[in-house]
């Protein structure tokens, strides 16, 4: 097993609580003054490849400007950071460089598509196992 299938182990390891967010369809009620319903989206694209170096820079700035912008059009923030996880294999525990993309559309069919692409084409691309998610509902503004 690869860190990577640590990883997603890790964060797909309760699929009762990814479930429960479909299963709350309670729409969110916005305070007067905090914008109003999206869902943000937190991405995690682990650098490290498999048989070869970790994801070079330029190798990220071309993946950002040829797929997340055309993907995400209205905006995203990318962080750099690192993450940790054990190995099941090993027992010992491995850091990864990771970047970390954080973007607040509208909680449609039509953002989680967008999203869809975007993962789906960074693990095809980098022959990785998965790029981790979270998302949740937040009230929220851009002006």
């Amino acid at each position: 097993m690869t860190k990577r299938d640590a990883f997603l182990a890790l964060l797909l390891g309760c699929p009762c609580f990814l479930t429960a967010c479909a299963l709350n369809p309670t729409p969110l009620s916005c305070p007067s003054g905090t914008g109003s319903p999206m869902r943000v989206f937190e991405l995690y694209f682990g650098r490290a490849i498999a048989g070869r170096g970790d994801l070079t820079d330029a190798e990220w700035n071309e993946f950002r400007d040829e797929v997340i912008a055309p993907n995400l059009r209205d905006g995203f923030t990318v962080l750099d950071g690192e993450g940790a996880w054990r190995s099941p294999r090993t027992q010992t525990t491995i850091r990864e460089s990771t970047k970390i993309l954080i973007t607040s559309m509208p909680d449609t069919a039509a953002s989680e598509i967008a999203i869809g692409h975007v993962r789906d084409a960074y693990k095809t691309e980098f022959r990785q196992i998965a790029v981790g998610m979270t998302s949740y509902v937040a009230c929220g503004s851009f002006y």
